[in-house]
Order: structure tokens, then C-alpha cells, then sequence
């Protein structure tokens, strides 16, 4: 906080209408999608992440979801560098039904 109380590190999340969500701490995001998202996609089988290093556009293409119902691109709510990947999600991609907003 400040001299005035004001808290200077902040933490937010916000959601894009195509129902990507970015959680940001600091100058670090974290993306994912949201809990319809999952729902709406079904049982997720595949999960393709970004390599780190990649840098991407906001609105563009950084990473896709496979279900048995379909398949569906993932969007990057901001521009920016991929950092770092939930390589979880490579062994288990049913972890984002589990819990798409935490894990």
C-alpha cells in the first residue's frame, strides 16, 4: 500500500464475451476458460498449450480444447509472452472440467 492506503498490487480477473478469462496479478496474466465454456464444450480429451516463448496478439490464437463434443480455438485476452504452460493439462486435459477457473 501507499502513504495513502491505497493497495498498489492489485489482483483481477476479467472475462472476454467468447468466454476466455485472465487473471492478473502484478504484471503477470494467467488465461483459461470459464466454467460454460467447459460445460458447453463437454468432456475436454485434448488440450493444446502455447510454447513458452511465444508471443500473442490479443484476440489472437494461443492454444485449443478438444471434447467429444467438438474442438475450439483459444483466444489471448491480451498481447503478451507466454511464460509458462499448465503442463498438467498435457497428462490431463479433464482437469478443466474439474476446475476451469482454479487448476
Amino acid at each position: 500500500m501507499n502513504e495513502r492506503g491505497i493497495l498498489l498490487n492489485y489482483v483481477a480477473k476479467k472475462y472476454t464475451k467468447e468466454h476466455e478469462w485472465i487473471h492478473v496479478e502484478k504484471d503477470l496474466g494467467t488465461v483459461g476458460i470459464t466454467h460454460y465454456a467447459q460445460n458447453s464444450l463437454g468432456d475436454v480429451v485434448y488440450v493444446e498449450v502455447p510454447e513458452i516463448g511465444t508471443v500473442v496478439e490479443q484476440s489472437g490464437n494461443c492454444g485449443a480444447v478438444e471434447s467429444v463434443k467438438a474442438a475450439s480455438d483459444i483466444y489471448a485476452p491480451v498481447s503478451g509472452e507466454i511464460v509458462e504452460v499448465n503442463k498438467k493439462l498435457e497428462k490431463s486435459p479433464g482437469l478443466i472440467n474439474e476446475s476451469p477457473e482454479a487448476d
